[in-house]
């Protein structure tokens, strides 16, 4: 698959989980989306910080991919304080509901200034091949299950990009 329609589909996929995840209704519906939420969002940026950011780096991209590192460990941070609270915890959901926003306003800039670029930068074979390492990227991410606890030690700084 292309690695930026794999990218797009994850992005719907996650806002799709984010809402569910407000919209459930009762606390052991709202923890186990969490859970999926969680691990999705992680092996998400985990793709593309190990394999499609360091692809695409090349000229006019890296304040893009910078700032988008920046975003990730704002995500990162969000998602370890949510992962220490349980649903109930009256900050639970004021706190979600900025990952939500942050995680939408984060897909909305990659799809309106970073993939017209990489669309350019790479052809259809290149983001074919690339898509395919980044899905079995996150197939080894999810074999180990719990994808969103290694959240929990990236949280000092941005992923570095090279």
């Amino acid at each position: 698959m292309d690695s930026i329609d794999l990218l797009e589909a994850q992005h719907r996929t996650l806002e799709d989980l984010l809402r569910k995840v407000l919209h459930a209704s009762d606390e052991l519906s709202t923890a186990a989306l969490f859970a999926k939420a969680a691990d999705e969002l992680t092996m998400h940026l985990s793709a593309e910080e190990v394999l499609f950011y360091p692809a695409v780096k090349a000229c006019r991209t890296e304040d893009v991919l910078l700032e988008s590192l920046e975003e990730h460990l704002s995500l990162k941070r969000l998602l370890a304080d949510l992962l220490a609270l349980a649903p109930s915890d009256r900050i639970f959901e004021p706190k979600f509901k900025v990952l939500k926003e942050q995680v939408e306003h984060h897909h909305k800039e990659e799809e309106e200034h970073l993939f017209p670029k990489v669309r350019v930068l790479l052809d259809a074979r290149e983001r074919e091949l690339l898509g395919a390492e980044m899905m079995a990227h996150q197939e080894r991410l999810q074999q180990k299950g719990d994808a969103r606890t290694t959240v929990l030690r990236d949280t000092r700084a941005a992923a570095r990009l090279y």
